[in-house]
């Protein structure tokens, strides 16, 4: 099983619907989202899921966002979407956990239900405090000796593998990466799982702001079937001006790497980037982002299809 995680920005929330409603998305791939307010693309994106038969995890005491620290996000999130079995609850390990818990069973939820996120070895006594008796569904961990040691059962490794840099210029130093060998390793190290940021990385932030480059996150597999990130960035970066120009500098490069030898990388998002290159389009920064989570979760949905076929 595959968890990649969202903060539930528009362009995420978009790439997850598009993913699902065109039945691009494994179903070994079990999104999991921290709403950062309860907007209709979030609302749009949840039904695409239900409707689709698909599950989603979203996080009920997000620490992000509109809602963060907020002990009653459950209840507001039941009585806006309803209870249904497309939405696997989940929870951060933290201070206000217990509230969270006790507000879950109140609605018929309990531990086994849940999908626990302890991303912080200070919270790993809050954690056993809960789950000492009956485990949670799912519990997502990064891979440390300490933690690992105490989860017993349906265990997750769960880390953040995307290197982000201060600037997108800085990309032209790594052009190319080591992301992840996780979707190798996994089972055989003990875990059900794993799961990570994509290629959005752990770092909130939401705002934006006007970029000098322009750079394009493109994950793929090499011939060993490790997962590297290669970043196509623009070349006239010295200001702000002519995005679409930065754009089309990257997507260019994109292009001549796909026809050079990365054909089997093809997927929907990828042949997109593409087609913009030879169409001279230009479709927004936020489509850009979302383009590059699609293609590394319809990649990531192939392999692990192709995992269970054999």
């Amino acid at each position: 099983m595959y968890f990649p995680y969202f903060r539930g920005r528009q362009y995420e929330l978009l790439a997850l619907k598009e993913l699902v409603s065109g039945q691009l998305l494994s179903k070994s791939v079990i999104p999991v989202v921290e709403p950062i307010k309860l907007t209709s693309t979030f609302a749009g994106t949840l039904e695409a899921f239900v409707q689709s038969k698909r599950q989603i995890a979203i996080i009920f005491n997000p620490a992000v966002g509109g809602h963060a620290g907020a002990d009653n996000f459950a209840n507001i999130f039941r009585a806006q979407f309803g209870a249904v079995s497309a939405v696997l609850p989940t929870l951060l390990m933290g201070k206000n956990t217990d509230e969270v818990i006790q507000s879950l069973a109140a609605q018929g939820i309990v531990q086994s239900d849940i999908i626990a996120i302890l991303d912080k070895r200070d919270f790993l006594d809050v954690y056993k405090e809960h789950f000492s008796e009956i485990s949670p569904q799912y519990t997502l961990f990064p891979d440390e000796r300490q933690i690992k040691r105490s989860v017993t059962q349906s265990k997750v490794m769960f880390e953040d593998k995307f290197i982000k840099q201060e600037k997108n210029a800085d990309y032209k130093a790594v052009p190319d990466e080591f992301f992840s060998d996780d979707h190798l390793f996994f089972s055989e190290e003990g875990y059900v799982g794993f799961g990570d940021y994509s290629v959005v990385g752990n770092v909130f932030d939401e705002g934006g702001f006007a970029p000098k480059a322009v750079a394009i996150h493109i994950v793929y597999f090499d011939d060993d079937g490790v997962l590297r990130i290669h970043h196509f960035v623009s070349d006239s970066n010295m200001d702000i001006k002519d995005v679409a120009g930065k754009y089309y500098e990257a997507v260019t490069k994109l292009a001549d790497w796909f026809k050079k030898g990365h054909q089997s990388q093809a997927t929907n998002a990828l042949l997109t980037f593409v087609d913009h290159y030879e169409n001279g389009y230009y479709p927004g920064l936020p489509t850009i982002k979302k383009l590059s989570i699609m293609h590394h979760l319809e990649l990531m949905s192939k392999h692990l299809d192709r995992d269970v076929a054999e």
